[in-house]
């Protein structure tokens, strides 16, 4: 179970790095990545945000470190969330959606992190 849950929020973060942000699959993460850093760095910003998620992602996927692992992808996600809804809420689907996602791949996260594994 733990493996599946590992898989899941490794893929999770390369999914959004890879097709979302550096190939442009969902236009939508590059315009709120405009609205809140401005338009002039988006495109640069945007594929250094999805070179991160990638990054998380393998992280993840390596399973060192899972409770700092956790901490920084839980930074990332409340950041986020936090800008996006602050300076561009009008680009997101559901702001209140995009939150009860997210706290619930937090919790998942930290359920991974924090599992022994035997």
């Amino acid at each position: 179970m733990l493996l599946f849950v590992q898989i899941i929020i490794g893929s999770v973060w390369i999914f959004h790095g890879l097709y979302s942000k550096l190939l442009r699959g969902i236009p939508r993460h590059r315009a709120i990545v405009a609205r809140v850093l401005g338009e002039r760095h988006a495109d640069l910003a945007t594929k250094a945000i999805g070179v991160g998620e990638i990054v998380l992602g393998l992280w993840v996927f390596s399973g060192w470190q899972r409770v700092p692992c956790a901490a920084v992808q839980t930074l990332a996600l409340v950041s986020m969330n936090v800008l996006e809804i602050a300076l561009a809420a009008d680009l997101l689907i559901s702001a209140a959606g995009m939150v009860a996602l997210n706290a619930g791949f937090i919790t998942m996260i930290w359920y991974w992190a924090t599992s022994a594994r035997r």
